[in-house]
């Protein structure tokens, strides 16, 4: 029996995050360079969109590209680029197919030019969606989300527009990047690695956290059925007892 039958749709996240780690290493092992993997790595993305829209799952978040990333080898730099700017273009269709929104979060004015504006014409385009909204985490980085949401509430209360006594958890939320979105409920992360590396920091507060040492080439849509199965099997308490869950 497949994991998608064992799946109670009441049950699911309304937000997934994933880090989508291995692509480098996947390539590795089969003695290709590490834009090989990358390129088998949008065949996951691919599978796992379709599979998250499929179930009715309302928010997808991807963290394609880190700040982190720029320090790689240019060349893998500029090859992760142009297969982003391929990999917009040749998907669009797919999305609007599926009735997925796009958004991007992230320092995306640090983003080349040709990137932006593939970016930007297929967030237009799909922005008349209603079902799964993808989110795109691309030059993203979680402690630079906080202090760019600190400096704008700074601005603010120098400006008089607020005090710092209005300041609390709904105003610091409404000035990050992901401002009109719910906090994951889940986060994914493939590789074997265990950390969430400067990802959606305080978004991720009460999200459960899943680990598979699958690197992200390999990851389907058995693994994500398999993934929201385990998170379905788990709970979640938010502080509270097992015994007032149950009174409730």
């Amino acid at each position: 029996m497949s994991f998608k039958e064992k799946i109670i749709k009441e049950k699911l996240p309304s937000h997934l995050a994933i880090i989508m780690d291995g692509n480098g290493r996947w390539a590795k092992m089969r003695g290709e360079h590490r834009i090989v993997g990358h390129q088998n790595g949008v065949e996951a993305v691919r599978q796992t969109v379709e599979g998250a829209a499929e179930l009715g799952i309302s928010y997808l978040t991807l963290y394609a590209f880190s700040t982190e990333n720029w320090n790689r080898p240019q060349d893998e730099v500029l090859g992760l680029m142009s297969l982003l700017v391929e990999a917009i273009e040749n998907e669009t269709p797919t999305l609007m197919k599926n009735n997925v929104r796009l958004k991007a979060i992230g320092n995306l004015n640090s983003l080349p030019e040709e990137v932006r504006e593939k970016l930007n014409g297929t967030i237009n385009t799909t922005s008349v969606n209603t079902g799964l909204t993808l989110v795109l985490a691309l030059s993203y980085s979680s402690r630079w989300e906080i202090v760019n949401a600190v400096k704008m509430i700074a601005d603010k209360v120098a400006d008089g527009e607020m005090s710092s006594e209005d300041i609390d958890d709904s105003i610091f939320e409404n000035h990050l990047t992901t401002a009109g979105i719910p906090d994951p409920e889940l986060m994914i992360r493939t590789s074997g690695e265990t950390r969430i590396s400067n990802f959606l920091l305080w978004q991720l507060a009460y999200a459960e956290l899943y680990f598979t040492e699958l690197f992200w080439p390999d990851f389907d849509k058995e693994e994500l059925y398999k993934a929201l199965y385990n998170y379905q099997n788990r709970e979640r308490r938010f502080g509270k007892t097992s015994e007032q869950l149950t009174d409730n």
